[in-house]
């Protein structure tokens, strides 16, 4: 079945759960294609312009909106699975200390995660938690993608150059990095294609 899923027309997606804890996640065993970047870096945009929705993942001008690990049923096929961003400075020392830890908790010891998604502001050097970040989906040994996002925002010539930058500030030698744009809605099949490696795996 590999190949198809891509080119079809996402029909009934939902918002499953908001989970702080194991207990609380889904027990079906689905694969989960895990959305990991800093605040405000357009993870939940990424989730509605993918499955061609407008609001079904919540999104906001303000960072730091998402507090919980959000579980988003795609046609009892896959989960996209919305993490808490990182480096949000207005977030108390207490609670950045209890989201960091049920996230931590949730990549370290879920079974079901079949991908990673690491998005990253093509437009700005990366950050340190961004490198940070990097390093630790490097070392968990999971597949992962990292998308250059906010695509749009540079020339279209110039969208190579960008992700080539990318790779040197990162230490990138052979991951896959693509470039997106939840804005124009565009590189979206590239993005399934790829994905495509990850969700019919039944």
């Amino acid at each position: 079945m590999k190949g198809v899923y891509f080119k079809m027309k996402v029909k009934n997606p939902k918002f499953e759960i908001s989970a702080v804890s194991p207990k609380q996640y889904p027990t079906n065993g689905l694969a989960e294609i895990v959305l990991v970047g800093k605040s405000n870096v357009g993870k939940s945009s990424f989730i509605n312009t993918m499955i061609n929705r407008k609001s079904l993942a919540r999104t906001s001008s303000e960072p730091g909106k998402t507090r919980q690990i959000n579980f988003y049923n795609i046609d009892d096929t896959f989960y996209f699975v919305d993490l808490p961003g990182y480096g949000y400075s207005k977030m108390s020392k207490q609670e950045q200390d209890k989201v960091g830890k049920f996230t931590e908790e949730y990549l370290v010891n879920r079974n079901t995660i079949s991908c990673i998604i690491f998005l990253i502001d093509i437009r700005h050097k990366p950050t340190e938690n961004d490198k940070l970040m990097y390093h630790y989906i490097m070392e968990s040994n999971l597949p992962f993608i990292v998308l250059a996002n906010k695509a749009d925002k540079i020339a279209p010539t110039k969208i190579s150059s960008y992700i080539d930058d990318l790779k040197l500030e990162l230490g990138i030698s052979f991951s896959i990095i693509l470039p997106f744009s939840s804005e124009k809605k565009i590189f979206c099949d590239d993005v399934w294609k790829e994905l495509d490696n990850y969700i019919l795996q039944k």
